[in-house]
């Protein structure tokens, strides 16, 4: 059981708790849960500690014996490492990169184990790796290991290739882009990543490089291509679902579209900011979305240059807490640039916000 744990990145002792309540319900019953193989796929809940009860390790029972044994991964078992390589992805929304770090590298092993029998779940198994391995390196980004974080965005591009899919390539150059050495390499990298999704399925992630692009566009000075590119974003997001497409788009909600539309119209000090500010805010109501962080900082930095100052002090404080809350590199950018909006009354708040930067 330990091993099982120790190679698939699951804590040992609920392992331990809820298989001991399993087997006392297998008793009562007098069959075993793994007769019906549907039913264990149905109410397995992966997520790191949490494990569902009537199923515990199950699972990944299957994998280590089926590694044991060198037989080739049963369809079951390749189902729940990709299952749980999506979910990784959803996790990162709320969970911080100090915490998520090392599930998400020891589900890479996981799966980096499970290829050499994946047999025909190979190419599924190796865009899941690809997956895992993107968001490994994003986590590294974050947390400064820059050098580690390029490494896992290499690992990804050569699953893209295996794999033939390029929109995996995009995803590690979408998440690359954020740390490239300088706008022009940015924009290569997006140009490239937005290549990579075309086609149906890929709408949000068509307009989450195309946002991206104009953003990085407008910070290099280029008004008409950040307009352009910001245009055809907006286009591909009126076909987009970004809960039925890849999981590792999850985070780019109608909310992060108004913070990229944002992050364009303030940087190249648009005329439609103030309008679309005053969108956003009523859009984001009283609910903070899962990417809250960089919406209520983008949202905060429009409102300011716009000069609504009353309401951008009021963001900004909002920004505040959920930086606190999951400290991240994109949270830690945003806030010196809010510091440097707020009025004289905040001083208190600008200073906060830039011992924030420098923590």
């Amino acid at each position: 059981m330990g091993n099982i744990a120790l190679a698939c990145g699951v804590p040992l002792e609920p392992l331990l708790r809820e298989a001991k309540a399993a087997r006392a319900r297998r008793r009562e019953r007098n069959r075993a849960e793994e007769e019906d193989l549907d039913d264990v796929k149905r109410r397995t809940l992966l997520g790191g500690a949490v494990v569902g009860a009537a199923t515990a390790a199950e699972p990944w029972g299957r994998l280590a014996y089926a590694l044991s044994k060198g037989s080739k991964i049963d369809p079951e078992s390749a189902g729940v490492l990709i299952d749980h390589a999506a979910r990784l992805h959803v996790d990162e929304l709320s969970e911080g990169a100090r915490s998520l770090q090392a599930r998400v590298e020891s589900h890479l092993d996981a799966i980096t184990a499970a290829l050499p029998r994946a047999g025909t779940h190979e190419r599924a198994l190796t865009i899941a790796a690809g997956e895992t391995a993107a968001l490994a390196g994003w986590v590294a980004w974050d947390l400064g290991e820059h050098d580690k974080a390029a490494a896992y965005y290499g690992v990804t591009s050569e699953c893209a290739k295996k794999a033939g899919h390029p929109p995996l390539r995009a995803l590690a150059l979408g998440y690359a882009s954020y740390g490239a050495p300088n706008p022009a390499k940015a924009l290569e990298m997006l140009s490239q990543a937005a290549q990579d999704v075309r086609g149906r399925g890929n709408a949000t992630a068509a307009a989450w490089a195309l946002g991206r692009y104009a953003e990085e566009a407008a910070q290099s000075g280029n008004d008409a291509g950040a307009l352009r590119a910001l245009e055809q974003a907006k286009f591909a997001y009126d076909f987009a679902d970004h809960t039925s497409e890849q999981a590792w788009v999850r985070f780019v909600t109608p909310y992060r579209m108004d913070s990229l539309t944002l992050s364009v119209y303030g940087e190249l000090k648009r005329q439609e900011l103030t309008a679309t500010a005053d969108s956003a805010v009523k859009r984001l109501g009283g609910e903070l979305p899962d990417s809250g962080v960089v919406v209520l900082g983008d949202l905060a930095s429009a409102l300011l240059r716009g000069g609504d100052v009353d309401r951008g002090a009021y963001v900004a404080h909002q920004f505040a807490a959920a930086a606190e809350s999951k400290p991240n590199t994109m949270g830690r950018q945003r806030a010196q640039a809010i510091a440097a909006g707020l009025p004289d009354t905040e001083h208190d708040l600008a200073s906060h916000l830039l011992t924030f930067v420098s923590s």
